[in-house]
């Protein structure tokens, strides 16, 4: 079911965020509706103490629907948003922010915003904002992002990717648009069911791509990365160091990790050579965690059966590259996310963190500056 944004907007937020309820999740609850995940509270940190907080706090944007906009005056009216266009814009009032959309930073931004406290990023990666030296080397500097606000869409993408392939759903576009009855060879189609899923990176958006694979009645493998005990939709959950012995038990390789030093480039000629033979590659992480020339090498030669992909390196795919025009390859240009179920999430995140600044309380989603997530 299609909900509306402003139903979301309206409800009112029962977060469960204490350590006896949950320590790592706060949901807001809508009446006859499942709780549904609203954001982590595994890093919260209060960007500005209550005993500290100014009269008035200042964040810029580039765009805020009026609804949101009377939301926020009603939840955190100390809160003044200014609307500007860009970083440019931005610019001449970092002498009174106190916090942002993530991308309007830049080091001549923070430069000249001593005052500065709260970064929030649209998306779950972070990996064009921790490259800003002057927001990794100030500790007063919170940022926070998206995480999990986009894994139920995300994960569904996932699926209809690899739907779309074991059902031959493509062809039977091209036949229903030349009027042909035309249902191809026998035994062109498979299952899931049966199959093993590895996860790599079992957070916000991981886990939601496991369970969906567990309902599907495949086995399902994960990595993250720290270790803790498998949730229940998971058969085996291990670490990093743990990839290289999972990688040969799984049919399908799914890439739900942050872009960072350790992930860049982690499925390369090595890790290809350890998959299974014809096993299938989906990325909905960043481009960049796949070598591309690895993975063009891999499925010349059938190392890799198939590659569903929404993000790609580079990024957007060139016209006439290699990758384009092949029949096990899927690319959808980074839309993964798009639905109206994550702009209702992301508003909602959006609201709440808006409230706790305006009132001095921890933040939700804060990242990890040191790690990159």
């Amino acid at each position: 079911m299609i909900r509306s944004r402003l139903r979301l907007l309206g409800l009112g937020f029962i977060l469960l965020a204490s350590t006896a309820l949950t320590p790592a999740t706060a949901w807001p609850q809508d009446a006859g509706q499942n709780p549904v995940p609203l954001g982590s509270t595994r890093n919260s940190v209060v960007a500005i103490p209550a005993a500290e907080l100014p009269d008035e706090l200042i964040y810029l944007t580039t765009g805020m629907s009026e609804e949101l906009l009377a939301s926020i005056r009603s939840v955190a009216p100390n809160i003044r948003i200014i609307e500007v266009r860009g970083r440019d814009a931005a610019l001449p009032h970092a002498g009174q922010a106190h916090g942002a959309d993530a991308h309007l930073l830049s080091s001549a931004f923070l430069d000249a915003a001593p005052d500065f406290r709260w970064a929030q990023s649209g998306s779950a990666g972070v990996d064009r904002y921790i490259t800003i030296s002057e927001l990794m080397s100030r500790d007063e500097i919170v940022l926070t992002n998206m995480k999990g606000m986009y894994g139920p869409v995300i994960a569904e993408h996932v699926f209809a990717m690899m739907l779309s392939h074991t059902r031959s759903l493509p062809q039977y576009l091209d036949a229903g648009r030349r009027g042909e009855w035309d249902r191809g060879p026998a035994g062109t189609m498979t299952a899931l069911q049966g199959g093993t899923m590895l996860v790599v990176g079992l957070g916000g958006i991981g886990s939601e791509i496991a369970m969906r694979a567990n309902a599907f009645n495949m086995r399902v493998l994960a990595t993250a990365r720290t270790q803790r005990p498998a949730p229940p939709y998971v058969d085996e959950l291990g670490t990093a160091p743990d990839l290289d012995r999972l990688l040969p038990e799984a049919d399908v390789v799914v890439l739900a990790v942050p872009l960072t030093d350790e992930t860049r480039g982690m499925i390369n000629r090595e890790t290809i050579a350890r998959m299974k033979d014809g096993a299938w590659l989906v990325n909905i992480a960043r481009g960049a965690v796949v070598e591309t020339d690895a993975l063009v090498e891999a499925l010349d030669k059938g190392k890799i059966g198939a590659a569903f992909l929404d993000v790609t390196d580079p990024e957007p795919l060139p016209e006439g590259h290699t990758l384009w025009n092949r029949d096990n390859v899927l690319i959808t240009p980074h839309v993964a996310a798009r639905a109206e179920l994550s702009l209702e999430r992301r508003l909602a995140l959006t609201l709440e963190n808006m409230r706790r600044f305006g009132a001095g309380e921890p933040l939700l989603n804060v990242v990890d500056k040191a790690a990159g997530y």
